[in-house]
């Protein structure tokens, strides 16, 4: 794409995500949805081949069905309430159909099949892309409304998230697929705590955003996609196996590395509220992400895959990327577990 194009369509794509943000009129926010779908599909195939092409279809008929789903429920809230301004609505029927749509476009359990194959498709700037700014429109729609959503529903389906997130994760061997499993658990955990506390599901959501951006800047220095090839990264690029050896452990939540914050204060406020089950549930199924990131990182750092030279090394290339804010990613990613109590204090 060229310059003019490629402006136009992040344009698009930030001026989508602000509207929906920034509005409080239904058929405004609607849109802002829609044209946040709209701008992507050109960024999902950018690699112009049949597979990135078959990512953006699926993306674009689950998107679209999602965004039927919305504009229905409302029509029905214009319906039963006369005005189109956000406001909570204590019909069952309507909040229903409203939470089914935010989590198909969220790519939660039971509607998560859509994440990892699209994720696969796509280049590794577009998958960030996807489980990173993606994210940001539907999960502020929920926050707005979270008084008058179906409970039960949410919880329900942040729960399997977490189950399916770190089980389906166990088998892979595409770090995009992987990465894939990781947002659909992450995004269990910040709908978990949304109806107890929504500034949490936002720290989540920061920390979540933070963490998967590093990975991928990470990989995209030596443009890894499979465990196979991330393996041989040490002989070339001994200081990125140690970064990701550490983004992995911080996405998989183990202290005292930054991704383990959310997950403390998570737990903390749901004892505060009497939701020991919850919490005790949501912590088993944390070691599920936590034992594959382990076994990746085992298998990538600390592990010598069969090779065909005798040297085990290769010729050293340099690397001409540059990568400005992969260095404070790094250290954000890795050591702001300190800064949590700040957190809770001005929470």
């Amino acid at each position: 794409m060229n310059m003019a194009l490629t402006t136009t369509i992040f344009t698009t794509l930030i001026m989508g995500t602000s509207i929906t943000l920034t509005s409080s009129h239904w058929l405004l926010m609607w849109a802002g949805l829609e044209m946040n779908m709209l701008a992507i599909i050109p960024i999902l195939m950018n690699k112009n081949n049949p597979r990135s092409i078959e990512a953006a279809t699926k993306y674009f008929l689950m998107q679209a069905t999602a965004s039927m789903i919305m504009l229905l429920s409302i029509i029905l809230t214009m319906m039963f309430s006369g005005q189109w301004s956000i406001m909570y609505s204590t019909n069952q029927m309507i909040s229903l159909i409203l939470t089914i749509s935010l989590i198909m476009k969220l790519g939660l359990t039971p509607f998560h099949f859509w994440v990892t194959e699209v994720t696969q498709g796509t280049s590794l700037t577009s998958g960030m892309i996807l489980l990173t700014w993606q994210k940001i429109a539907p999960l502020s729609i929920l926050i707005q409304i979270y008084p008058t959503i179906n409970q039960p529903l949410i919880i329900a389906s942040a729960t399997l998230s977490s189950l399916l997130g770190g089980w389906g994760g166990l088998n892979q061997t595409q770090l995009r697929k992987i990465l894939a499993y990781s947002s659909i658990s992450h995004m269990g955990w910040m709908l978990t705590i949304m109806f107890y506390n929504p500034s949490i599901s936002l720290f989540n959501l920061l920390i979540y955003i933070m963490l998967t951006i590093t990975m991928f800047s990470t990989l995209f220095i030596n443009n890894n996609s499979a465990i196979l090839s991330l393996s041989h990264v040490w002989s070339t690029s001994p200081p990125v196996i140690i970064i990701i050896l550490m983004n992995l452990l911080s996405l998989g939540g183990l202290p005292p590395m930054t991704g383990f914050s959310p997950k403390w204060v998570t737990i903390q406020e749901l004892m505060k509220n009497d939701n020991i089950m919850i919490s005790l549930i949501m912590t088993i199924l944390a070691l599920l992400n936590l034992y594959f990131y382990t076994r990746l990182t085992y298998s990538t750092t600390l592990t010598l895959f069969p090779s065909s030279n005798n040297t085990k090394t290769k010729w050293y290339f340099n690397i001409n990327k540059k990568m400005i804010m992969t260095p404070p990613l790094i250290t954000l990613s890795t050591l702001s577990l300190p800064m949590t109590p700040i957190f809770m204090i001005l929470n």
